[in-house]
């Protein structure tokens, strides 16, 4: 693991393939990114890096977020075992990278059965 600027950076396939139901660009560059807050949230979150990294590789985007700043970034649902994780990740298409921007275990209480669909309030 190499430590950048407060970053880890870990390779990882640059697509997936053969999934069905949701869009498969999960991952847009090899490179994945874990910002300083990641790091924090998932020990916090007790998540480890492999169950993020498996989220990340072979998840299922549920939303998109295009218009964030300063890069557009992505809700992505994984599922490790029957634990469901959701990983929010960003593309700094300069520096051709996949940035972890957070990851947490989604609620039943904030989530429809499937953790796919936020609940209506």
């Amino acid at each position: 693991m190499n430590i950048l600027n407060g970053m880890h950076r870990f390779g990882l396939p640059t697509d997936v393939e053969g999934r069905s139901g949701g869009r498969n660009l999960v991952m847009a560059y090899e490179r994945l990114v874990f910002r300083k807050h990641a790091i924090q949230r998932v020990f916090e979150r007790r998540i480890n890096d492999a169950d993020v990294r498996h989220v990340v590789k072979n998840g299922e985007v549920i939303e998109d977020y295009p218009d964030d700043i300063p890069y557009p970034s992505r809700l992505i649902l994984g599922w490790c075992g029957s634990r469901p994780i959701h990983v929010v990740v960003a593309d700094n298409h300069n520096d051709r990278e996949t940035i972890v921007i957070t990851a947490y275990e989604p609620g039943s209480d904030q989530w429809e059965p499937g953790f796919k669909r936020r609940k209506k309030s």
